[in-house]
């Protein structure tokens, strides 16, 4: 395992993947849950940056009269956690190797350092993942609708009880679902081994492809926990998760570790 705190010269060996099973996800959300409740005011740092984030996006569309776009917003918002989980990866890789104290500085001081690696071009693809749904959620709008929608459904949702509506919600949650397990193959591991070895992010992504191709099933069951849980987690107000993503990003660390052989 490499030490993040100082950046490596030369390019490490691409680990290969191991067979998981279903055993393994329930060790990984033990250990997540187990690394939250070791050092809870972290995720929740982080956890409160993500809902934060959240209130302002909903509080700018019912402002601006624009509240329809909640709908895409919802599905599309969690994609970018995976990288505002950074610093709960570096928490668990710390824990993991038997270090007990340090300062959230240190933690902050570790996500600053891999502006100079190959992060910032991961979370880069994430970012435009997202703006790219969010511009197809609005051109499906209006595809379905007509651009009159548009204006008007600020006033009544109605127009989505309309066959056009429910039709359209129906293909947007099928064209969500096949973005959100795109970004799924892309990411399950590979921001977690770009924090943890000098890799290129797309070697990363291959090999979180070839995590998911290897484990197929297993994969889809840990997609299902992720979505599950964070959908939960949103109803209140986004309150939820606040132990929600903290625990989910702890645990995604050790799906990393249990995915590759080190």
């Amino acid at each position: 395992m490499s030490n993040t705190a100082e950046l490596a010269d030369t390019p490490s060996p691409v680990p290969d993947v191991r067979k998981m099973s279903v055993g393994d996800l329930k060790d990984a959300l033990t250990a997540g849950f187990r690394d939250f409740r070791a050092k809870p005011g972290f995720g929740l740092f982080f956890a409160v940056v993500y809902v934060l984030g959240g209130w302002a996006l909903y509080m700018l569309f019912f402002v601006t009269e624009q509240l329809w776009l909640s709908l895409p917003i919802t599905v599309g918002f969690p994609l970018i956690a995976p990288f505002l989980a950074v610093g709960l990866y570096e928490i668990s890789r710390r824990i993991e190797a038997g270090q007990t104290s340090w300062s959230r500085g240190d933690i902050l001081g570790v996500i600053w350092r891999q502006r100079l690696r190959q992060l910032p071009l991961m979370s880069w693809v994430i970012i435009v993942y997202f703006l790219f749904w969010s511009f197809f959620a609005h051109m499906l709008f209006a595809l379905f609708m007509g651009p009159s929608a548009l204006t008007n459904v600020t006033s009544s949702y109605a127009y989505l009880l309309q066959p056009e509506g429910l039709l359209m919600l129906l293909v947007g949650t099928a064209f969500g679902a096949a973005f959100s397990f795109v970004l799924f193959c892309l990411t399950v591991i590979s921001l977690p081994i770009l924090l943890d070895k000098e890799l290129d992010f797309v070697t990363a992504m291959l090999t979180s492809i070839d995590v998911v191709r290897c484990n197929f099933g297993v994969m889809l069951i840990w997609g299902a926990i992720i979505a599950g849980l964070t959908f939960l987690a949103m109803l209140p107000a986004l309150l939820g998760l606040l132990v929600v993503l903290p625990v989910l990003g702890h645990a995604t660390w050790h799906v990393y570790r249990r995915a590759l052989e080190h």
